[in-house]
């Protein structure tokens, strides 16, 4: 079913965002989800910023059991899920008072009237029905019955109350896709597909719901005007719609195919990162294995081990998980085996908040480990950067013969944006060798090394070439067991220097805007899209400021030092207290100004904007 003619007023924008929320039962991912597909396809950029509730199921209509889903989309780039709303649908009370202080004033409210009875109220600790007094008076209030026309829509398919009121969010999604003129098309056979054959009925009922939805905003005389959002002149090719998590999965596997090796993950569980371990699953034909462990602990020594057995080998978890790898990070640095470890950064310490997202490891993954333990450390920006950076990742880990630490954050991992499919065959390659002879005729010496300063990749059981690995130090070049203490002292100068040399493998340092100026804003990590919007509109106004973003946090990029020199001031947003802040300063004696955020939630392009004026 294509979008029908419009029969109302039809108003043109550039860009809208939506949100989506309710019970954590209620949909409202799935809602989103395929308001953002439909969107996609239709051209325009998107970014998304899904929101879970941490409890797995709280008390049904309360405020702790809020889900969200919000979507930007535009006729121009974006970067970011926006700073206000444009709409926004709200299922139940709860819903509404947790969210209607990001809708803009003037935007239009659709909310389910049905569900706004005394019950709901008082579990929404609302004192009075915001339907009814002067409230939400600055909105285009649209109180819809939503519930009521759902199970009219769906009676003849013999569905129970319950399952019929699960049709709800299809109800809304119709409203919203005619509101924003989207075509049903894709969600029909989403429908389809996901019910069709097994749950005929489910699939009858979903399909007259969502068209219920849609025909009510084509017919309803409260609301009076449609919106339309032009295509946007992306880059020409093949785009899909992709998740952070989804992207950096897919990045390993190609990995693991550029570089001829087996992919092993081994993973325990956890917010936000499991569906690292769920998207690998599902890749068996490309020569993926994965294990889900008992603990994090197993999952890291499994890791290990998988790498001394010359797998790609890679583990995924959050701040808690890699706090319990620590040891065996530690073992990792000191036998000099290649693997990538996986952080995406929740809100801490402690379970903190595990659906929320914060930059609180960056201190963890650099000095989070018993004695000197150094560590390469990149950082994903986007949720489609994710596939570069998992690629990135495994070149270091296998030229350098070292664990690399790859962080992306909770925004990434579960936002979206469109993403250009790559030909495989215009990835670079990432060779890979492993010696099949003793090279200078007196035995093998595991930790003899290249000019990278990089040690042998020998697979057991070549002849010859036969060694041992622990985490007791090593004697330079053989590997024994030495207690020697200049050795020792060697040893981790020479660690450590392997890491610094990466410095001259990797990029220089680009940046946006002028070479130098009044103020220069360095991020990391999710606030790039609220960064690069905020200084791009900074520029606009004619300020002087310019836009460094790091893909590399151990070692730096070698320009970095001479960058920050040439500006008055520096300013580094983070989700944190401050700590790559406390980084540059040490390193470059840079009296650098922090702009931290510890909510659980992205930086706005306007907290941005406030303090680059404040600054500037």
């Amino acid at each position: 079913m294509a979008t029908s003619t419009p029969s109302k007023p039809v108003a043109n924008l550039e860009e809208a965002t939506v949100r989506f929320c309710g019970d954590s039962g209620d949909g409202m991912q799935l809602a989103g989800t395929q308001f953002t597909n439909a969107s996609a396809l239709l051209g325009n950029d998107v970014a998304t910023f899904p929101d879970f509730p941490a409890e797995i199921r709280a008390p049904r209509g309360t405020k702790a059991g809020v889900s969200g889903f919000q979507i930007h989309f535009s006729s121009n780039e974006i970067y970011t899920p926006g700073d206000t709303v444009d709409a926004l649908v709200a299922m139940n009370p709860a819903a509404l008072v947790t969210n209607i202080s990001e809708l803009r004033d003037g935007g239009i409210l659709l909310v389910n009237k049905d569900a706004f009875d005394k019950k709901g109220l008082e579990l929404a600790g609302c004192d009075s029905n915001p339907l009814e007094d002067d409230s939400l008076s600055k909105y285009k209030v649209h109180s819809v019955e939503m519930t009521k026309i759902t199970r009219r829509a769906v009676e003849d398919c013999g569905l129970t109350q319950k399952e019929a009121d699960r049709c709800r969010n299809f109800f809304a999604m119709g409203l919203v896709f005619w509101l924003y003129d989207r075509s049903l098309d894709p969600t029909l056979r989403f429908i389809e597909k996901k019910f069709g054959s097994k749950f005929p009925t489910v699939a009858q009922a979903n399909t007259k719901a969502l068209k219920a939805g849609y025909n009510y905003g084509e017919t309803v005389e409260a609301i009076n005007t449609q919106y339309q959002v032009a295509p946007a002149a992306l880059e020409p090719g093949t785009y899909r719609n992709i998740m952070g998590n989804i992207a950096l999965s897919w990045g390993l596997v190609a990995a693991g195919q550029l570089s001829n090796k087996r992919l092993f993950l081994g993973a325990y569980p956890i917010t936000p990162a499991s569906t690292i371990l769920e998207e690998l699953a599902n890749h068996k034909n490309f020569d993926v294995v994965t294990f889900q462990a008992e603990d994090e602990i197993a999952a890291m020594t499994a890791t290990i081990g998988a790498a001394f057995a010359g797998a790609m080998s890679v583990t995924a978890s959050s701040g808690p998980g890699v706090a319990l790898k620590g040891e065996g990070l530690g073992l990792a640095v000191i036998t000099e085996l290649p693997m990538i470890i996986i952080n995406v950064q929740r809100g801490g310490p402690s379970t903190g908040l595990p659906t929320k997202t914060e930059q609180s490891d960056l201190h963890q993954a650099m000095f989070g480990r018993n004695g000197e333990c150094p560590m390469p450390v990149i950082a994903a920006r986007s949720p489609g950067d994710s596939f570069d950076v998992a690629q990135e990742a495994w070149r270091l880990a296998v030229r350098y013969m070292t664990p690399v630490m790859l962080l992306t954050d909770g925004y990434i991992a579960n936002g979206s944006e469109p993403w250009r499919i790559p030909r495989f065959a215009d990835l670079p390659k990432i060779p890979v060798e492993h010696p099949t002879e003793i090279s200078n005729g007196d035995g093998f010496d595991p930790y003899e090394r290249d000019e990278r300063l990089s040690r042998p990749w020998a697979l057991p059981g070549t002849p010859g070439l036969e060694h041992r690995l622990g985490g007791l130090e090593k004697q330079n070049v053989t590997g024994n067991v030495s207690y020697d203490p200049e050795n020792h002292e060697h040893m981790c100068r020479l660690r450590a220097e392997k890491v610094a040399k990466i410095a001259d493998d990797i990029p220089l340092q680009e940046l946006d805007g002028p070479e130098s100026g009044e103020l220069l804003v360095l991020s990391w990590g999710g606030p790039f899209g609220s960064c690069a919007t905020a200084v791009h509109q900074a520029q606009a106004a004619g300020k002087s400021v310019s836009h460094c973003h790091l893909r590399y946090l151990n070692p730096f990029p070698r320009n970095l030092g001479e960058i920050l020199t040439r500006f008055e001031k520096v300013l580094i947003p983070e989700l944190n207290l401050g700590q790559l802040r406390m980084i540059i300063r040490s390193e470059f004696l840079i009296d650098a100004i922090g702009l931290n955020k510890i909510q659980g939630k992205p930086f706005s392009v306007s907290e941005i904007v406030e303090k680059i004026n404040e600054l500037t």
